[in-house]
Order: C-alpha cells, then sequence, then structure tokens
C-alpha cells in the first residue's frame, strides 16, 4: 500500500493528545496562513523548542492543496473487503513479509519481550502502509502537517503532530528535509505520526539517533511500543477465521456484540477447518465483511488495536488478517457472497437511510459502522438476515 493510503484515512487518533493551554489561546485554524505560522512559531518557542528549529522546520513551509485534496476523498474504502484484501494481501507481499520475519527474527523477539506484540502483527502493518519501506510517501510533512492545522476541519487533530514534527527537528532525529511521507503527516516505515514519533521513537539498534526512516530495528521496536500504548493483550489471539451455521441468528454478529468465546461454540461455530472453537470466557465478536455468504471471523480484544490504527473495517480486517498469514494461517475461505453496491449506489442507500432517521455519518459510499448497524435494523424489520450487507435486492426492499 502507497503511504497516501495509509491510517490517514479516518485518523482515529484523537487519544494521541488534545491541545495545550498554549494552543488553545492561540488561533487554531483559518485565516491569513502567515499569521497562523506566527501563532505556530510562538507556541513552539512556549514548548522549549530552539529558535533555530522552529525557523529550520517552517522557512519553506506552504500550503499543499493536493493534501486537502487527499483528505476530501478517500475512495479506496469503499471497495469490498475481498477485492481491497486480494489486492494487499497478495503472494509477493506474503513472502516479502516472511523473510522479513526471518531476516530480523531476533529484532522481533526482543520487541515482543518488551512490548508482547508479537512480529506478524508488526510485519502486517510494515507491509501495507509501506511494502517494508519501500514505498514512504513524498508528501512535504512540515507543508502536510501545516495544512490541516490550518484547515478548520480538524485542526485539534493536526496542529500537535505539526509541534511535534519541529520538535523532532530540535531533537536531530530528522532534518526538515529528510521529512517526506504520507500526505496527512505520518512519517517512516510503519508510518508513525509526529507525536508518537516523539512519545515511542526508540534507538533501538544504538546508533545514536531514532531514524524511522531507514533504521529497521528503530521501526520495529518504535512500532511495537506504539501498538503497546493502545492496550495490546500480551498472548492473545487478534482475529481467527471461522465457520458459521446457516441458522446462526446473524442479528448476533456484529462488532459491537461481545461475547463469550464458548456461546459461540454452542450455537454452532467453528474454527475454519471445522474442528470445534474453545469453550472459554475469551470475550468475540463475529466479523462478517460481506455478509452470511462470504468469509467470517472472530474478534478478539486485540484486534480492537487495529481499529485504533485505522477505523475503517476494511483495512483493520485486512491488516489483522494480513497478521494471521504472516503468523502461518491458511487463506480464508471466501464463501460466495452475495455482490454488494456500489459508491454511487451505497450513497443512495445512504441517503434513504437518512431519510427514515438513522445517523450513517458522512454520506461517502463506504460501507462504515453506523451504516451497517441501519442496514441490521431494516433486515431485522424485514424479517431477513440480519448480517448487515446490504444488496441491490435489499436496497430496492428498502425503497
Amino acid at each position: 500500500m502507497t503511504a497516501p493510503l495509509t491510517r490517514i484515512a479516518v485518523l482515529t487518533l484523537a487519544l494521541l493528545g488534545g491541545v495545550s493551554a498554549a494552543a488553545a489561546q492561540a488561533p487554531q485554524c483559518g485565516g491569513d496562513f502567515g499569521q497562523f505560522l506566527q501563532g505556530v512559531r510562538a507556541e513552539a518557542a512556549a514548548k522549549g523548542i530552539s529558535a533555530g528549529a522552529i525557523e529550520a522546520s517552517l522557512a519553506n513551509v506552504r500550503q499543499d492543496e493536493k493534501v486537502l485534496a487527499r483528505d476530501r476523498g478517500q475512495g479506496v474504502f469503499q471497495q469490498a473487503w475481498s477485492q481491497f484484501q486480494g489486492r494487499m494481501v497478495n503472494k509477493d507481499r506474503l513472502a516479502r513479509g516472511v523473510a522479513n520475519l526471518k531476516k530480523y527474527a531476533s529484532t522481533f523477539r526482543e520487541v515482543e519481550a518488551a512490548t508482547g506484540v508479537p512480529g506478524p502483527v508488526i510485519a502486517s502493518f510494515w507491509g501495507l502502509e509501506t511494502d517494508y519501506g519501500a514505498v514512504l510517501g513524498d508528501f512535504d510533512t512540515l507543508s502536510a502537517l501545516a495544512t490541516l492545522a490550518h484547515d478548520c476541519r480538524r485542526p485539534e487533530i493536526f496542529r500537535p503532530h505539526l509541534l511535534s514534527a519541529i520538535e523532532l527537528v530540535d531533537k536531530g532525529y530528522l532534518r526538515p528535509n529528510q521529512m517526506k511521507g504520507a500526505w496527512a503527516g505520518e512519517l517512516g516505515q510503519t508510518q508513525i505520526l509526529p507525536e508518537d514519533y516523539v512519545a515511542f521513537g526508540t534507538d533501538q539498534d544504538g546508533n545514536g539517533e531514532v531514524n524511522l526512516l531507514t533504521d529497521v530495528p528503530d521501526v520495529l521496536m518504535t512500532t511495537g511500543k506504539f501498538i503497546q500504548s493502545m492496550g495490546w493483550r500480551r498472548g492473545e489471539p487478534w482475529l481467527e477465521a471461522i465457520r458459521i451455521p446457516a441458522d446462526f441468528p446473524f442479528d448476533r454478529a456484529a462488532l459491537v456484540n461481545k461475547e463469550p468465546r464458548s456461546e459461540f461454540a454452542r450455537l454452532g461455530v467453528t474454527k475454519s477447518d471445522g474442528s470445534a472453537l474453545e469453550r472459554d470466557g475469551m470475550m468475540a465478536s463475529i466479523i462478517l465483511p460481506q455478509g452470511k455468504g462470504g468469509p467470517a471471523f472472530l474478534a478478539f480484544p486485540n484486534f480492537d488495536i487495529y481499529l485504533e490504527w485505522n477505523n475503517s473495517l476494511t483495512y483493520s480486517l485486512t491488516a489483522g488478517y494480513f497478521g494471521t498469514r504472516l503468523a502461518g494461517d491458511p487463506a480464508v475461505d471466501m464463501g460466495n457472497p452475495q455482490p454488494g453496491l456500489d459508491g454511487e449506489s451505497m450513497k443512495t442507500l445512504q441517503q434513504t437511510l437518512a431519510s427514515k432517521g438513522y445517523d450513517v455519518g458522512k454520506i461517502d459510499g463506504i460501507l462504515g459502522a453506523n451504516t451497517r448497524a441501519a442496514v441490521r435494523e431494516e433486515q431485522i424489520k424485514m424479517g431477513v438476515a440480519a448480517d448487515g450487507w446490504p444488496t441491490a435486492q435489499f436496497a430496492s426492499a428498502l425503497r
């Protein structure tokens, strides 16, 4: 996956920090761009960042209209999951992932010992985000962050990252002209945002700097610490392919419905090879990305970390599935799902659902959590399997 299609998609990272008291008093967005940068300079100075680093970082910053265009258009997540994962979890990327797990085996062991995060989990993000460091992105990071912080859609998210990017320069980790990455300011081989870079950056190879662009040991340990910070549970699974019986109560197949694994076993759910599920109290949810006819997964608490990284189910399920494949699991049975809706048809469906009083969020043609929930409610009313997967037949019946 090229850098512009990374977790910037929805930026579910408001947890990464609020706005400082100084920022609260400074102009937060909009207005003259030069005056906006003056406010950033003042806030950076108040944080103790050196004048030299501030001027070096902001000297060539400009507004980038391409960044704003990318921020407003993310059509890749309109694809059905089987299509998206088929492109992303390909034979070549799997092979290179396995090779990298072997090549850096000692570092991966160190990372798991320190953080609890298994190598395949880190390698899945590494492969999807930048093809293991091959495609880091070519957007000027400082200009991208300044553009998004000046824009009034989410300045409370991007302004702290802009200040952290200047701090990276002050720490001597990167020079401004080295800071190239994705359109929303992520840097390095796993596309770490600047606040994360500052907070979790680790000089794992001991060369005196934290370089997430070229130093793979630094990349792996920093990524492990970042994932750990989001609540990764050591020694527990994250995703498992399953089989679901035809008479399963599909209204219980939803991410928001968390039940003990033993309860799903009682309802006839098995492992993908037909063997019995563990009958224990581990909480799990069932994911049917393309309805009852398609693939099926159990998602455990650790899968929530994938949704923190990127709250697009299409991306997160792909990353989680990729991790299971790198850990040695076989390819999932894609089943025979009914065709879904294209982007325009999905927008029409969202408009129809909104007119019925459902909160589907933005009318964007993406089958997100709110749209799935609304579809499930209408399927229950229709007396059909409530699997949250809208088909042309369903859309027609709804109208």
